[in-house]
């Protein structure tokens, strides 16, 4: 395979500019619901320097790398809160950076360990199961 068609683990093959796609989401997704650096950087567990850089276009997430992993989670539970609110992000900022008893804390302080991150994605799929 050429080296700007894609990688390949035997099971699935990985479009090579499926890091720059999601690296760019991700960085979007951080503006529109406010999630500041210190948070995204804990979330990818990446630098903030880095994180810096990601918002510059400057660095891209490794397909194979967990912040990779963490990024497309963090894509798939917002993309999740916002169907549930209706695509309105003040609500779904505020769904984010409330105190929610369920999840036993403030979803953006889970998210900051993986753990949480799945937690929250599993909490918000089985929500949207109930509407």
């Amino acid at each position: 395979m050429s080296g700007n068609s894609g990688t390949s683990d035997g099971l699935t093959s990985v479009p090579a500019d499926e890091a720059m796609v999601v690296t760019k989401a991700v960085g979007r997704l951080a503006e529109r619901f406010g999630i500041q650096d210190s948070q995204l950087s804990g979330i990818l567990g990446l630098s903030e320097a880095t994180i810096s850089r990601l918002h510059h276009g400057q660095y891209q997430l490794d397909c194979q790398g967990e912040p990779f992993e963490r990024a497309l989670l963090l894509i798939r539970l917002m993309r999740s809160v916002e169907g549930i609110c209706g695509q309105d992000p003040k609500v779904a900022t505020t769904w984010l950076t409330s105190e929610n008893p369920p999840l036993g804390g403030r979803p953006i302080d889970l998210v900051q360990t993986v753990d949480g991150l799945r937690r929250a994605v599993l909490y918000v799929d089985a929500r949207r199961r109930l509407l």
